[in-house]
C-alpha cells in the first residue's frame, strides 16, 4: 500500500503483517520467483532479486523457501508458475485515483477480484491511462533508524547517487529517487554501512488528496479488500492522511 503520511505508511504496514502474515509471504516469494526468472539466479547480477531476497528475509520468510522460489525461477527445480504482471486502474472512494498492481497466473480471476473489491467498497474501475498519468515511477528505499543515523547523515550518503529526497517517517527514513537511480542509492547505503529495510520501484503520485477520518477510514478498508487478493501485489494510491486524522483513527 502506498498512500502518503507517516502514519499510513508504518501503520497500516505493521497492520498487515501482523494480520495477514502468510499472504504477505505468498507475494513476496512470487515477486522473488519472477525476479529469478527474468534476471537469473545469481543475485550478484540481478539487483532485483537481490532486493526481492532481502525483504524477504527482513519479514523472516524462511530461508528454504526463499531458495525454492528462487530456483523455480531460474528453472532449476520444477514447480514455477507463468506469472504475468497486470496494471488496473480505479478511482477510491473521495477521489482517491487508484493503482492495483497484480502478478497472476490466472487474469480472469484477478480481473474478477479487483472489481469486486473496488464495487464493494466505494471503488469504480477506469480505463487504462485515467489514473496513471497521474503517478510516475520511483525508487524508494526505506532505512531504519539507528545509532549514528540521522536524515542528515542519510541524505548525504545518498545526494550523489541520485536521490531526490529524504523524508522522516518516524521510526524509518524513506529514500525517493528516480527508478532508474534505485540500485546506485542502494549501493551508496550499503558502502557506507546503513542498513536498508527495502528497496523498491513503486508509483508515487505529484498530488495527493487530503482526507477527512471518514474518508481516510473509507479508502483504507478498499485497500485491505484488494490486498486481500492472492494476485494483488501492490496497491497505489494518491491520499494523504494527516497525521492528526491518524491519531483519531488510532484512537477507535
Amino acid at each position: 500500500m502506498s498512500g502518503h503520511s507517516k502514519w499510513a505508511t508504518t501503520k497500516h504496514k505493521k497492520a498487515v503483517i501482523d494480520a495477514k502474515r502468510g499472504k504477505l509471504f505468498a507475494k513476496m516469494i512470487k515477486n522473488i520467483e519472477v525476479a529469478a526468472r527474468t534476471g537469473g539466479a545469481d543475485m550478484a547480477g540481478n539487483p532485483t532479486l537481490l532486493d526481492a531476497v532481502q525483504k524477504a528475509k527482513k519479514s523472516s520468510v524462511p530461508n528454504k523457501n526463499i531458495d525454492s522460489a528462487v530456483k523455480r525461477g531460474a528453472g532449476l527445480e520444477a514447480g514455477g508458475a507463468d506469472y504475468q504482471t497486470i496494471m488496473y486502474e480505479g478511482y477510491g472512494p473521495n477521489g482517491v485515483a487508484v493503482l492495483i498492481e497484480c502478478l497472476t497466473d490466472n487474469r480472469n480471476r484477478a480481473a474478477s477480484d479487483v472489481r469486486v473489491a473496488m464495487t464493494r467498497n466505494g471503488g469504480n474501475m477506469a480505463d487504462p491511462g485515467s489514473v496513471s498519468y497521474l503517478f510516475n515511477r520511483k525508487g524508494v528505499v526505506v532505512v531504519p533508524k539507528a545509532d549514528g543515523v540521522d536524515e542528515d547523515k542519510v541524505f548525504e550518503v545518498v545526494l550523489e547517487a541520485g536521490a531526490l529526497e529524504v523524508t522522516d517517517l518516524g521510526d524509518s527514513f524513506e529514500v525517493l529517487s528516480e527508478a532508474t537511480d534505485l540500485v546506485p542509492v542502494r549501493s551508496a547505503l550499503v558502502a557506507a554501512g546503513i542498513d536498508y529495510d527495502s528497496a523498491d520501484t513503486n508509483f508515487v503520485a505529484d498530488l495527493q488528496v487530503p482526507l477527512d477520518v471518514d474518508g481516510a477510514r473509507k479508502i483504507l478498508k478498499l485497500i485491505d479488500a484488494l490486498e486481500d487478493s492472492d494476485d494483488v501485489q501492490n496497491v497505489f494510491a494518491n491520499f494523504d492522511i494527516s497525521d492528526e486524522v491518524g491519531a483519531e483513527l488510532d484512537a477507535e
